[in-house]
């Protein structure tokens, strides 16, 4: 005999879906080639893709190249020490970040990060499924090539 009521758990005591990522913290190590100039050093993020947070900085040779913050609600603001620039911008979209593929949103990021998705990256090692090894191909503002060479060193979620 069944009985002529289930029990169900009340709605409030079920689990919510967990967001895809509330926060990534990762480390890359990077190198640099263009025609007019190479380098290496250190890339270091913060993304909270449900709030649009990002907190990105490039360092070589223990010094700032840049500094990246802010959100999708209050805009971001870019530093740029070695060309004395200090940007701001409502949206990620606007601003000229330093040999990174050009990204709409913190979720772009990720996903560059993440899946190797975009224009000009390309995946040259994967561990479980997702890039330790990135390759980024571009040109500079006199069309001659840049190449950009992501390691990960280090990728958190909690």
């Amino acid at each position: 005999m069944t009985p002529p009521f289930a029990l169900q758990q009340p709605a409030a005591m079920q689990p919510a879906p967990a967001p895809a990522h509330a926060a990534v913290r990762a480390q890359y190590a990077w190198s640099y080639e263009a025609a007019d100039a190479n380098g290496s050093g250190t890339l270091s993020l913060l993304m909270e893709p449900a709030s649009g947070r990002l907190v990105l900085e490039i360092h070589s040779y223990g010094e700032r190249l840049a500094l990246l913050s802010g959100d999708a609600a209050a805009g971001y603001r870019l530093q740029l020490p070695k060309e004395r620039k200090d940007l701001n911008s409502a949206s990620l979209a606007e601003l000229p970040l330093p040999f990174l593929p050009e990204v709409k949103s913190v979720d772009a990021l990720l996903r560059a990060l993440e899946r190797g998705d975009g224009p000009g990256l390309t995946v040259l090692k994967s561990e479980g499924g997702t890039p330790v090894k990135l390759r980024y191909k571009s040109l500079d503002e006199k069309g001659e090539a840049v190449l950009l060479w992501l390691t990960r060193k280090r990728w958190e979620t909690p």
